[in-house]
C-alpha cells in the first residue's frame, strides 16, 4: 500500500501541527485514495517545539508556578521525555513575548528568571539532559535571570544584588557563582538556535531583536553597552568569550549559558530532523506533505518546510507544499522542488478567512488543485 507522509510545521494563529496532518490527510482520503498515513507534526526550534518532542518521546508535560518575563507570577510547562532522561524547555513558554500586552514589553525590565525555574525543576526531576529552544523571547538580559535561579549572583560595584533584568546588565560588577547548583555539571544542555547574530554590536542582540520586543533607541543604546558590560566581566572572571556567532539570539540568553553550562547549539531544524528520523520516514513514502502558515523567503533558511524539502528531493520523492500563503519569487519555489506549492488565500479567499477555516480549506484545496493531479 502507498505511504504518505504528512510532515508540516503549525499554521500559526490557526492550527497545530498535528491538525494540519489531519487536514491534509482528509483532503487526500476524500480524494477516493486508499494509503497509510504517517504523521510527522513537525517544528523548527520555535513554538511547538517542546510538544513536538515530549510527544515523540512519549513523554508527558509539567505545569510549573515561575515567574513570567515582567517577572508576574505566572504557570509555565515544560516536557520530560518517557525514559526520564530529558527536559524539552522553551524559554518563551516562561519569558516570552506573548505574554505580555504591547504596553508591558520593555527588555529593560523583562528577565529570564521563568527559563531558569523550569530547568531548575526539570532538574529536581533527575534529568541528565535539557534541551533548550531560545525564540520568541521579551528579554535581554544574556541570561541573568535564568542564571539568578540556578543560584548565580549578580552584583554592582557596591556589592549590592542586582535584579536580574536588562537594565541592570551594564551595572554587574562581579558574578557570585559559589552557590550554584552542583549538580548543574552533570546536565548536558542544547540549545536549539536559527540566527547567528552575536551577543552585542550591530548585528547583537539589543540592536537587531530588541525594537521588536519593545525598545527604543534609548533603551537599544543601554541594552547593547550593557551586553558589552556583561561580557567583559565575565572574560575578565572567567576567561570565557561570549561575544559568539549565535550568543544574540534569545536576548543573548546563549551567551551567558555559555559561561556557566557545559552546552552546545545547533540549529533547530537540524536536530529536529535527526530527532524524529525525518529522513528515514521521507525514504519510507512515496509522497510528502509538508506546509506552514506563511511561505516566504524566511522559509528557505532552516525552516520546517525547507527541510522536508531538501529531504524529498534527495529521495526523489514527490512533494506537495501548502501555505496560508505564499510570497515566493518562481526561482524560489523551483529552489523548494515541489510539484505544486497551494495557497489558502487566493482570489475568493482573503487572509482573514483563511486563518478562520484553515482546516476545511487544507481539505479543499487538496481536493481541488492536487487530487486532479492524480488523475
Amino acid at each position: 500500500m502507498m505511504t504518505i507522509l504528512f510532515a508540516p510545521d503549525k499554521f500559526k494563529g490557526s492550527l497545530h501541527a498535528a491538525q494540519v496532518c489531519q487536514a491534509m490527510e482528509e483532503g487526500m482520503r476524500e480524494g477516493g485514495f486508499n494509503f497509510h498515513a504517517l504523521h510527522l507534526p513537525m517544528a523548527d526550534g520555535g513554538e511547538g517545539t517542546c510538544d513536538m518532542l515530549t510527544h515523540f518521546s512519549h513523554g508527558q508535560k509539567i505545569s510549573v508556578p515561575v515567574s513570567g518575563p515582567r517577572l508576574q507570577p505566572m504557570p509555565a510547562t515544560y516536557g520530560i521525555s518517557g525514559d526520564g532522561t530529558t527536559a524539552f524547555i522553551e524559554m518563551a513558554a516562561a519569558s516570552g513575548l506573548q505574554w505580555l500586552k504591547p504596553g508591558e514589553r520593555n527588555p529593560l525590565e523583562t528577565s529570564t528568571r521563568g527559563t531558569g525555574q523550569l530547568i531548575h525543576h526539570a532538574i529536581g526531576e533527575g534529568i541528565t539532559k535539557v534541551i533548550l529552544g531560545i525564540g520568541g523571547s521579551a528579554t535581554n538580559d544574556a541570561g541573568m535571570g535564568m542564571l539568578d535561579a540556578l543560584g548565580i549572583i549578580f552584583l554592582n560595584a557596591q556589592g549590592e544584588r542586582l535584579l536580574p533584568v536588562g537594565k541592570n546588565l551594564i551595572h554587574v560588577h562581579r558574578i557570585d557563582a559559589s552557590h550554584i547548583d552542583p549538580t548543574l555539571k552533570k546536565i548536558t544542555f542544547t540549545a536549539l538556535c536559527d540566527v547567528n547574530n552575536p551577543l552585542y554590536g550591530p548585528e547583537g542582540a539589543a540592536q537587531i531583536f530588541g525594537p521588536q520586543k519593545g525598545a527604543d533607541a534609548t533603551a537599544v543604546a543601554c541594552l547593547d553597552d550593557g551586553l558589552r558590560n556583561f561580557a567583559a566581566v565575565v572574560e575578565r572572571q572567567l576567561g570565557v568569550d561570549i561575544n559568539f556567532p549565535g550568543a544574540g539570539a534569545g536576548g543573548g540568553i546563549g551567551a551567558g549559558a555559555r559561561a556557566f553550562l557545559n552546552i552546545n547549539f545547533q540549529p533547530g531544524i537540524d536536530f529536529l530532523k535527526s530527532f524524529v528520523k525525518l529522513e528515514e520516514k521521507v525514504a519510507q513514502s512515496h509522497i510528502i506533505f509538508t506546509g506552514e502558515g506563511k511561505v516566504d523567503h524566511q522559509t528557505l533558511y532552516g525552516k520546517v518546510v525547507k527541510g522536508v524539502s531538501e529531504l524529498a528531493v534527495k529521495h526523489s520523492k514527490p512533494l506537495f507544499i501548502l501555505a496560508g500563503t505564499s510570497d515566493l519569487t518562481p526561482a524560489e519555489l523551483l529552489e523548494l522542488g515541489a510539484v505544486k506549492v497551494v495557497d489558502l488565500v487566493n482570489q475568493t479567499t482573503s487572509e482573514k478567512e483563511a486563518m478562520h477555516h484553515a482546516f476545511s480549506l487544507i481539505r479543499q484545496r487538496i481536493k481541488e488543485e492536487i487530487i486532479p493531479l492524480f488523475l
